[in-house]
């Protein structure tokens, strides 16, 4: 089987590619320090297995899931047990390793991948663009289709090199696109720009202190140039 490894922790990746060289039946491809540059990678490139680290700054394992379509197997890879629940509501998943894994562990984890039915490889056109707006929706192209999100839902949207992130109350997109480029589709009165990577939804904020914001669990910078248009738009007391 081919495998690539997705951890953000290099001594997490170098473990994970020894323990696969004593495995005759895997062939490791690529190991990435985070989900984007794998992304990028599986537009182009088909893979059999993923050893997914669940813990990523910005972009967790989970979210990687919910981004691709047709995912492999995987095997998720994390220091925290708390997580095998949510695991298991996803059919691409055949195995949660909690490190330090042990290598008749990780042995175990090969014949499960090795013996589940074999898993749609990614398309080469996983995400592309964000595409048009029409009332309430913004609709973007994922795989060929044009997936309708909410913009009401929206609360934030990150930069990501060539991609951005765009978060919803259900779930979360990763589109070939730039920040330029949807802030001109989202609408002036919901949403604004307080950093050249961060567009939040100022109807989701929760609190602000210093130069920053909470939105859902996520912190987000406000830049000094953006801060007074932020305060702006505020309905102070």
């Amino acid at each position: 089987m081919n495998c690539i490894i997705i951890d953000d922790e290099a001594t997490a990746r170098a473990i994970i590619e020894q323990l696969c060289s004593n495995v005759p039946s895997l062939t490791v491809l690529e190991e990435f320090p985070n989900a984007i540059q794998a992304i990028k990678y599986l537009n182009q490139n088909p893979v059999d297995l993923i050893f997914l680290d669940i813990h990523m700054p910005d972009f967790t394992g989970f979210d990687f899931i919910e981004t691709i379509k047709n995912p492999p197997k995987i095997v998720l890879t994390t220091s925290d047990a708390n997580f095998a629940i949510q695991a298991f509501e996803y059919d691409c998943i055949v195995d949660y390793l909690v490190k330090p894994i042990t290598p008749e562990r990780f042995q175990k984890a090969i014949l499960k991948a090795e013996s589940s039915p074999v898993s749609a490889s990614p398309s080469s056109d996983a995400s592309e663009s964000v595409e048009t707006t029409s009332g309430n929706d913004l609709y973007v192209n994922i795989d060929r289709r044009l997936i309708k999100i909410d913009i009401p839902s929206i609360y934030l949207v990150e930069a990501k090199g060539d991609y951005i992130l765009i978060k919803t109350e259900d779930k979360n997109y990763t589109v070939h696109s730039t920040l330029k480029k949807i802030e001109e589709k989202l609408p002036d009165s919901l949403f604004l720009k307080i950093h050249r990577s961060y567009i939040i939804n100022v109807q989701k904020i929760i609190d602000i202190e210093d130069n920053s914001v909470l939105i859902k669990k996520d912190v987000i910078p406000v830049s000094r140039s953006n801060r007074p248009e932020l305060m702006k738009r505020l309905n102070l007391l």
